[in-house]
């Protein structure tokens, strides 16, 4: 049943639903992790009828979920290295977000490798092949070449075209092949966990998890600081990097991926992501991505990274230096470190074989039940969050004999997709298209509903994020500080710049609307 404000998640919800546990209402099921793998457990779960309560430390998608390469790939890295099962699940999962799911979040992002003296014949042979095998992976998915269009081999001139700072000297054309990208990785993070509430789930932001067990779980609000037991009937450990600190038996290997932020212009303004091969490696690319907000995200790096999990990880000199010296291979004029806007770093969750480095070991997840009775996901990787979420629903159906219906997220338009109830199908043509970007057939809902003064009036000069989407932040996508606006709801955290010129805007909504 869709409870009566929908898929609205703000403090005073937040607040009532916090109340509704603490005076003894038990669940179905707990979620402990509010990141891209928990809100797709709640949304599942929520979906086939059972009663569900997310609870997050911190904010949703603060940890790995927000500091991805905004990439769904398509497996054909996992192809190449032998891992065929992951390779079409990935293109499978793939085509549900981009052609069901959430259409409105997902596009194609095409992916230019320019074909430079560099690169020698057997290289660009390994190159186009794995682009045909890709084309493949997408047919045997079920993708429409109209969404995801065909790999080809493009000219000199169409390559510069669409990255004007690729190198000219030696250009002997480009070979183009696409995959999909997100707006954003934190975007499809709340979509998700609203669309859950829509469903009927509890989205409790700012509340720990600790003494999970197969029934119980305790409770800590930390804002006020009241602590409580709720009963559940399965408790499921979606923490991520920090799913040790529910079952202590479990073995992680944390893996750093580090991304550079800069200014579009100093690419050329491209439409199409630069990408070149890392030199002595068969699956493995830099990535110069096209973004919103007129930037280009570099990454991605791949180093271990022991000890303590931090809450916000922080990319190295040499993850810097490596990403630097690999781009500008491919560019005519070279990028410094002066370039560079921001930066961001994020942990992979992987599953601890013991061996190998961290580009070696495997991208698939695994479902675990811990002595206490706690039933852990770990490892995986965004675009199969969905999956994922159906296979520890149906181990916990199977385990605790919950009474539930078959999963239906396979067909289940998120919120802002076209076909979700909440959504206005055609947005007026006159809204900002950056707004629609984000919203997709919600987008009419943020400007109409806004209270506030200049609803349409960027939240400071250059930043095209409006007043009614921080607005909206607060009242519907469970936003509760300034850095929840800033690092999560938007990206315009990641230029210190630009978050000093927005932060007062977003204060002000703070003050006004959280309770």
């Amino acid at each position: 049943m869709t409870p009566p404000d929908g898929p609205a998640l703000n403090a005073a919800r937040r607040g009532a639903e916090l109340a509704d546990l603490a005076d003894g209402a038990a669940v179905d099921v707990v979620v402990i992790g509010g990141g891209i793998t928990g809100t797709g457990i709640a949304l599942d779960a929520a979906s086939r009828g059972l009663s569900v309560a997310l609870v997050e430390k911190h904010d949703l998608a603060f940890g790995t979920s927000r500091w991805s390469s905004k990439l769904v790939h398509g497996g054909l890295r996992y192809l190449a290295s032998g891992n065929v099962g992951i390779a079409r699940r990935s293109a499978v999962e793939r085509g549900i977000l981009m052609t069901r799911n959430a259409p409105h979040l997902v596009s194609a992002m095409p992916q230019l490798v320019p074909l430079l003296p560099e690169m020698d014949g057997s290289a660009r042979a390994l190159v186009r092949a794995g682009f045909l095998a890709g084309d493949g992976l997408r047919r045997l998915a079920g993708t429409p070449a109209s969404t995801l269009p065909r790999s080809r081999r493009v000219t000199a001139q169409r390559a510069a075209e669409l990255v004007p700072a690729v190198r000219r000297d030696g250009l002997a054309g480009a070979f183009l092949a696409y995959d999909g990208q997100l707006i954003d990785d934190a975007r499809l993070v709340t979509a998700v966990a609203r669309t859950a509430a829509q469903h009927g789930a509890r989205i409790l932001t700012r509340v720990g998890a600790s003494d999970a067990t197969a029934t119980s779980v305790r409770l800590t609000d930390q804002c006020s600081g009241d602590s409580f037991e709720v009963t559940a009937r399965a408790v499921i450990n979606a923490a991520g990097v920090w799913a040790a600190d529910v079952d202590a038996t479990l073995r992680l290997r944390p893996s750093r991926g580090t991304h550079l932020v800069f200014d579009a212009a100093a690419f050329g303004h491209p439409a199409a992501a630069l990408t070149i091969p890392i030199p002595g490696t068969l699956n493995r690319f830099v990535f110069a991505m096209p973004e919103q907000l007129g930037r280009v995200y570099l990454g991605l790096t791949d180093e271990d990274a022991p000890g303590p999990i931090p809450d916000v990880p922080q990319p190295s000199p040499q993850e810097v230096g490596f990403l630097l010296d690999t781009v500008n291979t491919a560019l005519a004029t070279a990028l410094t470190e002066a370039d560079v806007r921001g930066a961001y770093a994020g942990l992979r969750p992987l599953i601890d074989t013991g061996e190998g480095s961290t580009a070696d070991l495997s991208r698939d997840h695994a479902v675990t039940e811990s002595p206490s009775g706690v039933i852990s996901v770990i490892g995986g990787k965004l675009t199969e969050y969905r999956y994922m979420a159906e296979d520890v629903l149906d181990r916990a159906i199977r385990l605790r004999g919950l009474a539930a219906g078959p999963c239906r997220t396979r067909n289940l338009p998120l919120v802002g997709a076209p076909a979700n109830p909440m959504s206005t199908p055609r947005p007026p043509t006159d809204l900002p298209r950056s707004l629609v970007a984000r919203y997709g057939a919600e987008a009419a809902r943020v400007v109409a509903g806004a209270r506030c003064d200049r609803p349409t009036a960027p939240v400071a000069d250059g930043i095209d994020v409006t007043r009614a989407e921080f607005e909206y932040a607060v009242t519907h996508e469970g936003a509760m500080t300034v850095d929840d606006i800033l690092d999560r709801r938007t990206r315009i955290g990641l230029v210190a710049a630009d978050r000093e010129r927005a932060a007062s805007a977003a204060q002000e909504f703070v003050d006004t609307l959280v309770e």
